[in-house]
């Protein structure tokens, strides 16, 4: 169908060039007709059809009917993709990008370092651990996430929380000039808090313990979830608005049922990226995984693996 309308698009110009030959020689029906568009090639022609005989006249009409409609259907066919390319196409950013080049050089590294993480941060946030603070059967994997573990010397080891979340809220704040550096870091210590109150309420509660288990636990931590929901939709509004990058970061809508849309990014992407994570991890990580066959895919956000956003 599209080669149908370039052609009848060719033939019409042909046309309409030979049209123009054959006009009289004092006609004036195209004036600066070199540099005149398209589409209003037909209202030029319409002002001078007093000049041209009746003849000519009805086949120019003719001609200009046609061509309004194949170039209108052609113009459509060719819009909609051009469109759809448009919508998709995602500017990639940089160290130019927004108002980052007015940030120190130490944020704008931190910021372009840790933007995907911190966004992938936040899609676990919703699509995992949301569900799982409302089962007490997942409270002692939640445990795990934000309770410090034993390690050598006495000393805990860092948690999945403070690894993906606490520690680039810290880092971040301290590159930051002092006029966000201030509630950047009230933004972390309110996310701390409520880690905080989720470790307490999850503490002691494990699937395989047949221990008693308090109603009014899911509801604590609940209320610790949002707490640091808010908290991280805090930073993330911080960071949009220090670097001019309105929405480049996500927040996280509150719950509900159109919650999911309102987030606006894909629960399927987002499990498949995991799981290509964890394969390309149980392969050794990015070298042994090009060695086994070019394990790793694109498409998503940028990992351990090397998965480019």
């Amino acid at each position: 169908m599209m080669l149908s309308n370039l052609s009848l698009v060719a033939i019409f110009s042909a046309v309409v060039g030979s049209a123009n030959a054959f006009s009289p020689a004092g006609s004036n029906s195209y004036p600066g007709q070199k540099s005149a568009r398209i589409h209003s090639a037909p209202l030029s022609m319409a002002n001078n059809d007093a000049s041209t005989p009746p003849t000519e006249q009805t086949r120019r009409s003719w001609l200009q009917t046609s061509a309004s409609s194949v170039l209108l259907g052609s113009g459509m066919a060719f819009a909609a993709p051009a469109k759809r390319a448009s919508a998709s196409a995602r500017e990639v950013t940089d160290a130019s990008s927004g108002e980052l080049p007015d940030l120190p050089p130490s944020a704008i590294k931190d910021y372009l370092q840790y933007r995907f993480p911190l966004q992938l941060s936040a899609d676990f946030y919703i699509f995992d651990l949301q569900t799982m603070v409302a089962d007490t059967d997942e409270f002692g994997e939640v445990n795990e996430l934000v309770a410090s573990k034993g390690a050598r010397g006495g000393q805990g080891g860092a948690t999945r929380i403070e690894r993906e979340y606490i520690n680039p809220m810290r880092i971040i704040g301290l590159s930051m000039p002092p006029e966000y550096a201030d509630d950047i870091r009230d933004t972390q210590f309110a996310f701390e808090k409520a880690m905080s109150k989720l470790t307490k309420a999850t503490n002691g509660i494990r699937r395989d313990l047949p221990v008693e288990i308090d109603p009014s636990v899911v509801p604590k931590a609940k209320e610790a979830w949002e707490e640091g929901r808010l908290a991280l939709n805090s930073f993330f509004v911080i960071l949009n608005t220090a670097t001019g990058l309105k929405d480049e970061l996500t927040v996280i809508p509150p719950p509900g049922p159109n919650q999911y849309k309102e987030y606006g990014r894909s629960i399927r992407r987002y499990n498949e990226f995991q799981k290509k994570t964890k394969q390309c991890q149980n392969r050794g990580g990015p070298t042994l995984s090009a060695a086994w066959g070019q394990l790793m895919v694109t498409g998503y956000l940028q990992d351990s693996c090397g998965v480019e956003p």
